[in-house]
């Protein structure tokens, strides 16, 4: 389905600067980067403190200390000879790694050259690029990304540093559109992650996630070696039908276009359609072992991030506690 996106600020007011590909020269483009990076800065700094834990919090590469095993626990950390030696499990503890190499998976498939409200939700995933490239920088860490729109994918390798991180963006929003009537492939993308064979860091999937959901398999592959998050980029058009009567929907990825009349029982099954299909989506990337973060273009989308992030910190906070007391 597609629609004229416009440009300008969420109804929360948060700038959210239109990003479109062959349509901005390059001053223009240095200048949306620029206010997208300015804002991220204003409303995360002061609100995020600490490193990439911050984000997802989970295990390092280095081993730590052993301790008593407690319900929920990785059972790939398990010490079987501290287990052997007391007769009781135990796992072993991991050191946060001192630089983190993280991967972005960005989906720029045609169904996300959509929005109804504020931006596209193109616009909306080289944002929560820049979110997630902001809260895991500095200290030596590096980033990468590979871009895919079912027609062509880029792969940016992990660098560190501010001026790879603008040019990895810039390589982000640049990103030509698919040809009408290409499908995403973000299975294919997210097989990327695998070869060449990476340490472990944190691998980020920035997709509407509309369509099959053949990736499944590849993503559990990922997560074996890698910690996960899921960003999910919606708008209200993906979720409902408004009351339009006769309207004209166009499918970018399959090139088909058909008419409907938006009766209230259209509307109604679209809605349980719709929910249906984000159900799945996220019991399939929780069994993944990813959270996701749910980010709307109708939203203020850096409030949702810092939402996600103190929740994550408090529930990992909360755990260490309980592990300490016992």
């Amino acid at each position: 389905m597609t629609t004229a996106g416009s440009a300008g600020a969420s109804p929360s007011g948060s700038p959210l600067p239109t990003l479109r590909s062959g349509q901005l020269r390059d001053p223009e483009l240095a200048a949306a980067l620029r206010t997208l990076e300015l804002t991220v800065r204003r409303r995360l700094d002061g609100v995020l403190h600490g490193e990439h834990l911050g984000l997802i919090p989970g295990p390092g590469t280095e081993p730590g200390d052993a301790r008593m095993y407690q319900p929920g626990d990785d059972v790939r950390q398990m010490d079987w000879s501290v287990t052997a030696r007391t007769t009781h499990p135990h796992v072993r503890q991991s050191v946060a790694d001192r630089e983190l190499e993280t991967w972005l998976v960005v989906d720029l498939s045609a169904s996300l050259d959509f929005g109804t409200v504020g931006a596209e939700k193109r616009d909306l995933a080289v944002a929560a690029a820049a979110a997630i490239t902001y809260l895991t920088s500095g200290g030596g860490n590096r980033i990468g990304a590979i871009v895919a729109t079912g027609h062509h994918s880029v792969r940016i390798p992990a660098r560190g540093g501010r001026l790879h991180a603008q040019a990895m963006l810039r390589t982000i929003a640049t990103t030509p559109h698919a040809p009408d009537g290409v499908r995403g492939d973000l299975r294919g993308a997210i097989e990327s992650l695998r070869r060449p064979q990476r340490r472990r860091g944190l691998a980020v999937v920035i997709s509407d996630f509309l369509g099959p959901l053949d990736w499944e398999r590849s993503l559990r592959a990922v997560s074996g070696r890698h910690d996960l998050l899921g960003v999910e980029v919606l708008d209200p058009r993906d979720l409902e039908l408004p009351d339009l009567g006769e309207v004209v929907l166009h499918d970018p990825e399959t090139g088909r276009t058909r008419e409907f009349t938006t009766t209230a029982q259209l509307r109604a099954d679209y809605a349980a359609a719709a929910q249906e299909h984000r159900a799945r989506v996220e019991q399939t990337l929780r069994r993944c072992g990813a959270p996701v973060l749910g980010l709307r273009t109708d939203r203020d989308w850096i409030a949702d991030v810092v939402r996600f992030v103190a929740a994550r910190r408090h529930s990992y906070g909360s755990r260490v506690n309980r592990v300490g007391r016992q």
